[in-house]
């Protein structure tokens, strides 16, 4: 039975963690958006819905939605091939039906299978992006939008060549923001005097730091001063026709369009996937270390891309930037993610003009710190210090995400993880020992608890690579299961090649019901000499006997 959540028990901390998800919102959304080619508004509505509906019904206690970077191609082709926004809108809401329908069915408990090392990779990978990114903007160079993941930039450069050409746009009131943003935010975690305001997140004490230095830069006709296309560029609707316009409903006449079904479907699969890989990393930040009903996820989900579709706003899935900077800022539970959706609502309605003063610096300097956060050279180290079959898959999964995307990385790193695993079950599947005496060799097979079909092809190799007149002990003692392929290859093995190149095979331990025959170390002829032999030693045993007795 799951736990009932009590969203007011940490106000205080919800509140302030909400704010400062707010501030990182609303940029994301609006480059989403644009990189999107939809209505700038689409992606501040998705994240109104992510927010408040979605951060209502869902379970997970530190997950934040809205729209997601790793959705931006599908939507932009999407958009492109439907012709009209309305329609692609109708693709959306049947993604929500078909979510709700995956989490009716519990297709969530797919994410049990993602391994730590490469959830813990996909996290560091992000944090590398993060850093990779903002580093332009905190230099004042925004030709790439806010909310990026990809390598590959819609401009046909890439996250490095972006991070080399910085210094060829440098703007020097960027720069300060930024650094003074920095010092306050780090310097808010560790003064004593600071940490007493727990109710003023250090973020906004850094926007306002930024807002009130460019007014400053501004009016005083400072070179400092930062141009508009470097502000943050929320759209201000004029009068109450506009506003309304905002809003786009869906062109339902559409929705026996089977184009609009097959994107609808791959917008579902995809915002899935991300969301079921995101809570799982949100379980594993949680330092409460409290677990999210995944099912439950993927309905809340599947409602709000719903409603985000009725309304006219963007695909939506729980998105590891915002969700990483609500764990950053101390949020305790989901009231944390409803507070950022409020904020976006009441933010746009009454200060859209405040907003637009924003320096994207500002906004660089506290993404620095998330992005640090989650790829500090300690977790790196950890990892290394567990070995290669965790470090190798944690390091695939972090650079596949940084060089390619969110879901070829981790799809890369469990790739690597199975092949591990299957190497593993290989090696465990049989013990393999040669004993050197005598009068011959013994061989030691010892089958372990499960031998299935995949290990064929290494017993096949071992029982080939035993040499002619030697002894075999295969031992299933400890076997449950065999398959049948197995079980055929050691009858293969006994019957045909152990008689014709005489190896005398013993088998212990291995059910009648096997068909296996004979179990024992004695063979179907006994030749004179053997049976000479063995009565020869049983007449020297019995000669020792009588001589105990008499003494």
């Amino acid at each position: 039975m799951t736990k009932k959540i009590n969203i007011f028990t940490n106000l205080k901390s919800d509140f302030a963690s909400g704010l400062v998800v707010f501030l990182v919102a609303l940029p994301l959304c609006l480059g989403i958006a644009m990189a999107s080619g939809a209505p700038l508004f689409s992606g501040i509505i998705s994240g109104i819905v992510g927010g408040i509906v979605v951060g209502y019904l869902s379970q997970s206690h530190l997950s934040v939605s809205g729209p997601a970077a790793g959705l931006t191609a599908i939507v932009l082709t999407a958009i492109t091939d439907l012709g009209a926004f309305p329609i692609f809108l109708t693709a959306v809401f049947i993604a929500g039906i078909i979510q709700l329908g995956l989490g009716l069915i519990k297709a969530g408990s797919i994410s049990n299978y993602f391994p730590t090392n490469v959830i813990e990779g996909m996290l560091a990978g992000i944090g590398i992006i993060i850093i990779l990114k903002q580093l332009p903007h905190a230099f004042g160079y925004d030709r790439d939008f806010e909310g990026d993941e990809a390598f590959m930039q819609l401009d046909g450069t890439n996250t490095v060549s972006a991070v080399l050409g910085l210094l060829n746009y440098v703007q020097l009131g960027s720069i300060l923001i930024t650094a003074l943003s920095l010092i306050v935010l780090i310097s808010w975690d560790k003064v004593p005097f600071f940490k007493k305001l727990k109710l003023i997140p250090g973020a906004l004490i850094a926007v306002i730091l930024g807002v009130v230095l460019n007014e400053i830069f501004t009016n005083t006709g400072s070179s400092l001063a930062i141009a508009k296309q470097h502000l943050v560029s929320l759209p201000l609707p004029n009068s109450f026709e506009e506003l309304k316009a905002i809003f786009t409903t869906p062109d339902f006449t559409a929705f026996t369009n089977t184009k609009v079904w097959t994107i609808g479907g791959t917008i579902a699969i995809v915002a899935s996937i991300e969301t079921l890989l995101c809570i799982e990393a949100a379980d594993r930040m949680d330092v409460q270390k409290r677990y999210t009903d995944t099912n439950s996820e993927l309905k809340a989900q599947g409602i709000g891309n719903m409603i985000s579709a009725l309304l006219g706003g963007l695909p939506m899935t729980s998105v590891v930037v915002r969700t990483s900077a609500n764990n950053s800022a101390g949020a305790k539970s989901k009231m944390s993610a409803i507070i950022h959706g409020a904020l976006l609502l009441l933010s746009v309605l009454l200060i859209p003009t405040v907003l637009n003063k924003i320096p994207l610096a500002t906004l660089a300097a506290i993404l620095l710190l998330v992005g640090y956060k989650l790829a500090k050279p300690a977790t790196v180290l950890h990892f290394w210090q567990k070995g290669k079959y965790q470090f190798i898959p944690f390091i695939a999964t972090l650079v596949g995400v940084v060089f390619t995307d969110l879901l070829k990385g981790v799809a890369l790193g469990i790739a690597i993880s199975i092949v591990f695993v299957l190497k593993g079950n290989l090696k465990r599947a049989y013990h393999f020992r040669k004993e050197v005496y005598t009068d011959g060799d013994i061989i030691h097979i010892d089958l372990a608890q499960e031998v299935s079909f995949l290990n064929k092809a290494a017993i096949k190799t071992t029982l080939k690579s035993i040499p002619e007149n030697s002894k075999v002990i295969i031992n299933a003692n400890d076997t449950v299961y065999i398959a049948h392929d197995i079980l055929d290859l050691i009858r293969e093995f006994k019957t045909t090649r152990a008689r014709d190149e005489n190896i005398k095979v013993k088998l212990k331990g291995f059910k009648k019901s096997y068909q296996l025959e004979n179990t024992e170390e004695t063979p179907n002829h006994v030749s004179f000499e053997q049976y000479y032999d063995a009565a020869k030693r049983a007449i020297v045993k019995r000669e020792i006997f009588k001589d105990d007795i008499v003494k």
